[in-house]
């Protein structure tokens, strides 16, 4: 529970007002500095999500749904051991800030050990696993991959100590190398004919490069580590550790569930459209797991400065996240056919349904972050542990009816997962639940709006080839959007325009 003293504020419809205690000189300086990393951070993420893309792109063609199959097997087991070798460390460092050089030193050694520790571990189940998918290519393709777990511990401490001192900068700066080394080496072996370990090897590449680059970044001494002195950042990394194990088993229990009962090529299509329905928010969630919690961490103790940030933070990722994604469900019928080609048609059901699920996860995911930096992760390890029970058993009564069952399984059980972080997140930073309402507002209106425009579009154009249909129903889909925002929530769209201005203004005056 989050103990300090609140800061009174006025009574008001709009989500932005705020009294002067919230807009000190010291909040705007913490606003400067969080538009100036987010600017950073989406820039360099754009910047390589449209290289990657493009790369994507060329390799999907190349391959087969058999093959991402295979990679997407091997990822079940990575997801769960890669936040077991880093054991929460980055997060836990930017949460508590008090830790010493001498605890961190020790926390380095101790993500190391972790790092080899689950290599080895990795090596032990990849046979156990081949099994189980029926697969024998499994078994190789896993060891291979799970070797990046050594770097990924290597990095951890460094990692931490980069976004503690918010060092966006370099950290946007690194990701977007990294990517360009990844999608290059997946593009040259991809030419090569070596098939899925293209892949594979393509994103081993980037896990080496980013640990290198991350640690040449921000070096860090080793020590012997002392369990009683570890105690505190320890139990704290325990729960963060806990928490998003068992997000990421829930999040790719569906990929083993439609492997397992469906079979490869059923898991190629399903994955694809997990990924395309997250490609509008991926780099958002991105923004929102490392740049977001070291700001809330730093006004951990100003409930108000919290309702504030979390407030602005909600209706910015609506805006950008809402249209993007029911607009992808709206267009996948046409998209599917000229992006990846007929093979892949079976992807259209599943990402449309998908898309639903992801649009309510976007404003979500900043719950359980703010609910940690405040000091609370014990609670979002015990709902992250229902959802463990929760969303599997959605996913299997769902695969009953192949992959469009197993994605209306997210849509059905999530609002469960997700209605105990909105009460618990209320309750700490007592935050009204009208004004987060009142957030969500221009996202809903124009998002209605932009629904009924393109289908009533689409009932015109039922006879026009697949690509002047999808470039009239995204023009459609975007001008009435953009309308709507303009009509109904002008004065909201100019705030943000002068708050841009404003940010150019001043990185101008600070060259």
């Amino acid at each position: 529970m989050l103990n300090a003293r609140d800061v009174a504020e006025p009574k008001s419809d709009h989500p932005a007002a705020e009294s002067p205690a919230v807009t000190s000189e010291s909040t705007r300086r913490m606003d400067r500095s969080l538009a100036h990393s987010l600017a950073w951070r989406a820039g360099a993420d754009w910047f390589s999500q449209i290289l990657s893309w493009s790369s994507f792109l060329i390799v999907v063609r190349m391959l087969t749904p058999a093959d991402f199959g295979i990679v997407a097997m091997a990822m079940v087991l990575w997801a769960y051991l890669r936040y077991l070798g880093e054991f929460g460390i980055p997060q836990t460092i930017v949460t508590l800030r008090d830790l010493t050089e001498d605890e961190l030193a020790q926390l380095n050694t101790v993500a190391l050990l972790l790092g080899l520790g689950c290599f080895g571990l990795a090596s032990l189940l990849a046979y156990p696993l081949a099994a189980f998918f029926k697969t024998p290519q499994v078994f190789w393709v896993v060891i291979v991959t799970c070797s990046g777990l050594v770097p990924l511990g290597l990095r951890a401490v460094s990692e931490g100590l980069l976004n503690r001192d918010m060092r966006f900068r370099t950290l946007s700066l690194l990701d977007a190398t990294t990517s360009i080394i990844a999608a290059t080496a997946t593009l040259v072996m991809v030419f090569l004919g070596l098939g899925y370990w293209s892949l594979v090897l393509g994103n081993l590449a980037g896990y080496a490069a980013q640990s290198v680059l991350t640690v040449a970044a921000r070096p860090h001494r080793f020590a012997f580590p002392r369990l009683r002195s570890l105690r505190r950042p320890l139990l704290f990394g325990w729960h963060v550790l806990v928490s998003v194990v068992a997000s990421s088993a829930y999040e790719k229990l569906d990929n083993v569930t439609a492997g397992r009962v469906l079979g490869q090529t059923a898991l190629g299509v399903y994955g694809m459209a997990w990924n395309l329905a997250n490609v509008p928010m991926e780099k958002l969630t991105t923004l929102v797991t490392t740049t977001i919690p070291t700001y809330f961490a730093a006004v951990q103790n100003e409930p108000a400065a919290l309702r504030r940030y979390l407030r602005t933070l909600t209706e910015t990722l609506a805006m950008a996240t809402f249209p993007a994604t029911i607009g992808l469900a709206l267009v996948a019928r046409d998209l599917i056919p000229v992006a990846l080609g007929p093979k892949w048609n079976g992807v259209v059901v599943p990402l449309e349904i998908l898309s639903v699920y992801v649009t309510f996860r976007s404003i979500v995911a900043l719950l359980g972050k703010l609910l940690t930096a405040v000091g609370n992760p014990r609670f979002v390890m015990w709902n992250d542990l229902a959802a463990l029970i929760i969303l599997p058993t959605g996913f299997y009564v769902g695969s009953h009816w192949g992959t469009q069952g197993i994605a209306w399984g997210w849509v059905a059980a999530y609002p469960l997962v997700a209605l105990p972080l909105y009460w618990k997140t209320f309750k700490t930073i007592e935050m009204p639940v009208g004004d987060y309402l009142r957030a969500l507002r221009p996202a809903l209106h124009g998002t209605v709006v932009m629904v009924l425009a393109v289908t009533l579009l689409k009932s015109t154009l039922a006879a026009q080839p697949f690509l002047l249909r999808l470039i009239l129903e995204i023009a459609t889909g975007a001008a009435a959007y953009v309308t709507t925002l303009l009509l109904l929530h002008r004065e909201r769209m100019m705030t943000f325009l002068r708050a841009a201005r404003n940010f150019r203004q001043t990185r101008a005056q600070g060259r």
